[in-house]
């Protein structure tokens, strides 16, 4: 790093002698805003503080600038949430259509856009009330799109299955973001002990009284079995069986 240099003379005798002195340090230069920069700290932000800590206000702070320098760059918050999801969408790999496999194809989207928002924390709820204008995303849903043609899949289920599929995993996604915020059966910042939570759930759900409650008591079992994980595999399995069944009804 520069040094700024200091100069000092002084008089001695009928001599005047001057030396240069070692200085501070020059500030080094501020590194260039950019559009880049403002995503990755809108995702840095989202992750260690979640969704609702990101503001233009707060991304200036991060950035070490003003708010106005940021309005040079991005219109709003709203933008930002939309460069954040075209950002985590360039990295989904949609296979190209296999008219054999295309159910399989579908549900394997929809498990690496989970794992893409697990990933990124606070990206999900950045997609909740959002209509993707990004390429990143654009060319998720042409993707989606190809992989349903392939399938058979009317034009106008295949749009809304594109809607009612971003809807679910991100809802998924913010879902698990709540639990991991919330104490639970465990201390804060843990990760909630689901085999507990599930115990006293069934517990509660079997102490009802039968008479009025006569499907909850007996199916209490079945009811608090499998882990998210399986609750998302039937999920996306009832998405994808579902646009097959209804298919030919949208048109």
């Amino acid at each position: 790093m520069a040094e700024r240099k200091r100069e000092k003379s002084w008089q001695a005798g009928p001599v005047r002698i001057r030396v240069t002195l070692p200085g501070e340090p020059a500030a080094a230069p501020k590194e260039r805003l950019t559009v880049d920069r403002i995503v990755d700290a809108a995702m840095g932000l989202m992750a260690e503080q979640g969704y609702d800590a990101v503001s233009m206000r707060s991304l200036a702070k991060a950035l070490d600038t003003g708010p106005a320098s940021l309005y040079a760059h991005v219109a709003n918050k709203e933008e930002v949430d939309q460069l954040v999801l075209d950002r985590i969408s360039a990295e989904l790999v949609v296979p190209a259509p296999d008219p054999e496999h295309w159910d399989e194809q579908l549900r394997q989207v929809l498990r690496d856009m989970l794992a893409l928002y697990r990933r990124h924390p606070g990206s999900a709820r950045a997609a909740i009330g959002m209509i993707p204008s990004g390429m990143g995303a654009l060319r998720t849903m042409e993707g989606l799109l190809a992989i349903c043609d392939a399938g058979g899949i009317s034009p106008q289920a295949s749009a809304w299955f594109c809607d009612l599929a971003a809807a679910y995993v991100s809802a998924i996604a913010v879902e698990e973001a709540i639990w991991m915020q919330r104490a639970n059966s465990t201390p804060p910042g843990a990760e909630p002990d689901h085999t507990a939570i599930d115990e006293q759930l069934r517990a509660m759900m079997e102490a009802l009284p039968a008479a009025e409650f006569p499907l909850v008591t007996s199916m209490a079992g079945v009811m608090t079995a499998g882990d998210g994980d399986d609750r998302f595999e039937f999920g996306i399995a009832v998405l994808v069986a579902g646009l097959r069944a209804v298919s030919d009804t949208y048109r």
